[in-house]
């Protein structure tokens, strides 16, 4: 059976105190808190500075079995280098710490800037230095530069397969050149939710799908009906089954994705409004089949013990009118 991970864009902001996050919750027992609450978490922080691998070793021990984080890689390879002399920069990343998150270390998400355009050797070359698994991270680890020495996890605790995504804010990937290569390497194409501002698509190109939901009215701002969460959730239905919406937005009509009885699903609300209707929480995870995803309020803690315990200063815990889609980590 697909899993299916719904989640949030980071944790960590002061609107969600007193209203996500009960009163008197201390903020080192937030990421324990929101953990309960999704089954999965990317982590932000990462894009703005290498982490260290004592940080993300509390994050693994601060979040249950079975729960994964999603890494977005560092800007300073996809905004500043833009892809250029990155070897050494792409072992700092692996070295800082990702692979202290073990079994929970979920897809790496390389973001590229609108101004970043398609240009095929270059991402080619990209694509074929993604490690593909632990070990090959680990390997990449090693070759970190000497500033990291004795700061750096190079150590893989079991060989597990790495999954990368790539979201993309320029026209010039609309070839299908690009689709083929995600493809040739298994690099899901991120289906980024962005109220129309940058380049909507949906072309299946690995053994997984990557969502990232930022408005569908305004950008960064506004949430989603009823109607409009129905509407995600027949797509991620379809895509965990294997198959594609027929009125899927595709670059490449003519790509045919292999083949697959059922595909995972990764999607992040990723909203600056701080705070949605619980509905879209409850409507998304209400989807036939992945009910257990996540929760829309205290009251349906996926660790129910838990969250008993963390909301004890708030005494009505099921009232919350409110619940955040987008964070940041420390």
């Amino acid at each position: 059976m697909a899993a299916i991970h719904i989640g949030i864009s980071g944790w960590r902001y002061t609107p969600w105190r007193g209203d996500f996050y009960p009163e008197g919750l201390t903020q080192k027992r937030e990421l324990q808190f929101a953990s309960r609450a999704v089954n999965s978490i990317e982590i932000n922080g990462s894009f703005y500075a290498l982490q260290t691998p004592k940080r993300y070793a509390e994050w693994y021990a601060d979040t249950p079995e079975g729960f994964l984080f999603s890494v977005k890689a560092p800007r300073f390879i996809t905004h500043i280098l833009r892809l250029r002399d990155v070897h050494k920069p792409m072992a700092n990343f692996f070295a800082s710490g990702v692979l202290e998150l073990k079994e929970k270390l979920g897809p790496i998400l390389w973001q590229f800037p609108p101004s970043f355009k398609f240009d095929a050797t270059l991402f080619e070359t990209f694509l074929a230095e993604l490690p593909t698994d632990t070990q090959q991270a680990a390997a990449l680890a090693r070759q970190h530069e000497p500033r990291l020495n004795g700061k750096a996890s190079m150590k893989a605790y079991a060989k597990k397969p790495l999954r990368h995504a790539v979201e993309i804010r320029n026209k010039t990937f609309a070839v299908p050149e690009f689709i083929q290569l995600l493809d040739k390497h298994g690099v899901a194409l991120v289906v980024a939710d962005t109220a129309g501002k940058w380049p909507y698509v949906e072309d299946v190109t690995a053994n997984f799908m990557y969502l990232r939901l930022h408005g569908d009215k305004q950008l960064y701002a506004s949430g989603y009906s009823a109607e409009a969460l129905q509407r995600w959730g027949d797509r991620i239905e379809r895509w965990a089954q294997g198959k594609q919406p027929a009125d899927a937005h595709l670059i490449d009509p003519h790509h045919t994705p292999r083949r697959r009885k059922q595909r995972d699903v990764f999607c992040f609300f990723d909203n600056d409004s701080k705070f949605a209707p619980p509905s879209m929480h409850a409507n998304c995870c209400n989807v036939s089949g992945w009910t257990n995803t996540c929760s829309p309020n205290l009251a349906g803690c996926r660790n129910q013990e838990y969250c008993h315990d963390a909301s004890r200063a708030n005494p009505h815990p099921a009232d919350h009118r409110h619940h955040p889609f987008h964070g940041a980590d420390g």
